[in-house]
């Protein structure tokens, strides 16, 4: 699958605070990020399940 690289700024702590997540997820912040703007667009489109993650073989985390 082909992917769309872009330029993100981001305020230092935001970013801190997406790395700790990922990292607790064992994710990249990259994939991390994806998830959860995946999870935002289902929501958006009234789906409330399961999003899978992309790139990565791990389900999605149970944490809350």
């Amino acid at each position: 699958m082909e992917r769309k690289a872009f330029l993100l700024r981001i305020d230092p702590k935001l970013w801190a605070e997406l790395e700790t997540w990922a990292q607790s997820e064992l994710r990249s912040v990259n994939s991390q990020v994806e998830y959860l703007l995946r999870l935002a667009v289902k929501k958006r489109k009234g789906g409330l399940g399961q999003c899978s993650p992309i790139g990565t073989s791990r389900p999605p985390s149970s944490k809350p």
